[in-house]
């Protein structure tokens, strides 16, 4: 799944995000409100984490702003603001779940993992499909011609940022910044050495060739058609 991630906090920050990561998911994170609107109503997301208490624009007004432009993308308040007042507050003015700091990552993960698998995300895609090749996003199985391909982590989140852009080109630089929070070039061949891997499970074993290099721009994923 991708993830949008919005919270203030360094150490609340870097522990949601290492533990989605590990988990297989991409996750963007912003620690500024007023950053948040933009990029939660330009980009698709499958959940939205969203802390009451953010700098520049707060919580509530930015779930507003969402909804108010028919974005029904799953929110999940991750907030200290524990009353019940403040969780009804959160609830009607949007949100879809509320879950109140300190919190265990493991029920964080069981809450994000329910709202992903929630029939009501309209206009949120949770299966990405080109020509025989599918994933679920939600359950992050994998499937080509009926086979069940089996994907590490890195892979699954390399294969849906190019399916999420099927059909245009996925930069190198892109693939860093989505698939491994790199923005700068560390100078190695991890992309290409993923994509090697990648192709060798998606690729290989069928007649044809999906992930196509564009040289000296980067990849596509297409089928051809």
């Amino acid at each position: 799944m991708r993830i949008l991630l919005l919270e203030d906090d360094a150490n609340t920050a870097a522990y949601v995000s290492k533990g989605l990561e590990e988990e297989g998911h991409t996750v963007d994170h912003l620690a500024d409100g007023r950053d948040a609107v933009a990029q939660a109503v330009g980009e698709t997301y499958d959940v939205v984490i969203l802390d009451r208490m953010l700098p520049g624009l707060d919580g509530l007004a930015i779930i507003k702003e969402i909804r108010s432009a028919g974005r029904r993308v799953p929110v999940l308040f991750l907030t200290a603001l524990g009353g019940v007042d403040d969780r009804v507050e959160g609830l009607d003015a949007g949100g879809d779940d509320y879950l109140v700091k300190p919190f265990a990552f493991s029920e964080l993960l069981a809450r994000v993992n329910a709202l992903a698998r929630r029939p009501h995300t309209i206009g949120e895609e949770t299966r990405l499909k080109v020509g025989d090749l599918e994933i679920d996003l939600v359950s992050r199985k994998v499937t080509r011609g009926g086979d069940t391909i089996d994907l590490q982590p890195r892979e699954f989140r390399l294969l849906e940022v190019l399916m999420r852009n099927r059909g245009r080109v996925v930069t190198r630089t892109m693939l860093l910044e989505r698939v491994w929070s790199f923005h700068f070039d560390p100078k190695t061949s991890v992309v290409e050495t993923h994509i090697s891997r990648l192709r060798a499970k998606i690729d290989k074993p069928y007649d044809t060739e999906l992930i196509h290099t564009i040289r000296g721009c980067g990849y596509t994923v297409n089928d051809g058609a």
